[in-house]
């Protein structure tokens, strides 16, 4: 499976890119038939707390789930991207079963 990470308006540190790689990951393993994920970061309102944002796209055969999060860290934003993406796929498990 394809990770790719794109910092918009600054450049990533190798310890968030390999969190975001290693977070990355376990979508393969919920879900296997996923072939590429792609994330945005971007900086909204530098001025503001609350303001790093992440988007996270996940390729599947004939779906595309998408989630994006704006928390105070990149972590905590791709964190909970993944968190509300392991519900989109148990739906679309649940989909594919029947």
């Amino acid at each position: 499976m394809e990770v790719t990470v794109n910092a918009v308006k600054f450049k990533a540190s190798e310890a968030l890119l390999e969190f975001i790689d290693k977070k990355a990951k376990k979508v393969e393993t919920l879900l296997p038939q996923a072939s590429k994920v792609d994330v945005s970061l971007k900086v909204d309102k530098e001025h503001d707390v609350c303001n790093k944002v992440a988007d996270v796209h996940v390729a599947v055969a004939g779906e595309d789930l998408f989630a994006s999060k704006q928390c105070d860290t990149f972590e905590e934003a791709v964190d909970n991207c993944l968190d509300a993406l392991k519900h989109q796929i148990e739906k679309l498990k649940d989909k594919w079963r029947k």
